[in-house]
């Protein structure tokens, strides 16, 4: 299964850090990142996990929680955490997923069906496309994909920023541009049309006639 952007976000019961969890209703009516790991006890998911927990009170803001999900026991994810924290500094408070069924994997179409059912004596480079990040909304749906090799750490800035662009661009009909930032100018999309902009927006900036600024709305 390939899971594709405005999917319904497979759901799941499973066991965390913080206890058993069911996914729909953990996330609520707010929004939710998922971002998977091959193995507990790797380099460089060490330093993300340290990184997104330094990060938790920015996703709060955006009313947005997080979760990690690894193909390993609970168990083993608690003693990492002891790891996470002498590395980086940051105590991973977030929940964690212990997926050593490989279901949750699975079910995202991170590991094929053949994969095996446990994950005794499977390797990082086994589970080496455990690696993405899934943004989902208030709606249950896919926001955002993002898979990474193991040899690449994540941007973590780069997915906040992606998700002040989609939470923007779902409250307003705008979209933003290459390399947007958080307060900077907006696209104004194609079902607006000129009139409706002036309404909307007030001033806008005709680059081309498809290409249409105007300052980022409030609100």
């Amino acid at each position: 299964m390939s899971l594709r952007i405005n999917d319904a976000a497979p759901d799941f019961s499973a066991e965390t850090t913080h206890g058993t969890i069911n996914f729909h209703d953990w996330v609520g009516d707010g929004w939710a990142v998922l971002f998977s790991h091959p193995k507990d006890f790797t380099p460089v998911c060490t330093t993300e996990l340290g990184t997104m927990a330094g990060l938790e009170d920015e996703f709060k803001k955006r009313n947005t929680k997080i979760i990690g999900i690894s193909v390993d026991p609970v168990e083993d994810h608690v003693r990492w955490k002891e790891d996470i924290k002498k590395a980086t500094g940051q105590a991973v408070e977030y929940p964690m997923i212990g997926d050593s069924d490989l279901k949750v994997a699975k079910l995202y179409g991170m590991l094929p069906a053949d994969a095996g059912s446990s994950s005794d004596g499977r390797t990082a480079a086994d589970n080496q496309t455990v690696r993405s990040v899934y943004v989902v909304g208030p709606d249950k749906k896919i926001k955002l994909v993002l898979t990474y090799p193991m040899t690449t750490g994540r941007n973590f800035a780069e997915i906040l920023r992606a998700i002040d662009s989609i939470q923007l661009t779902a409250r307003h009909q705008v979209a933003t541009p290459a390399n947007w930032q958080n307060g900077e100018d907006v696209i104004i999309t194609p079902a607006v049309s000129n009139e409706e902009a002036e309404k909307r927006f007030g001033s806008f900036e005709t680059i081309l006639p498809y290409l249409r600024k105007t300052k980022q709305p409030t609100g």
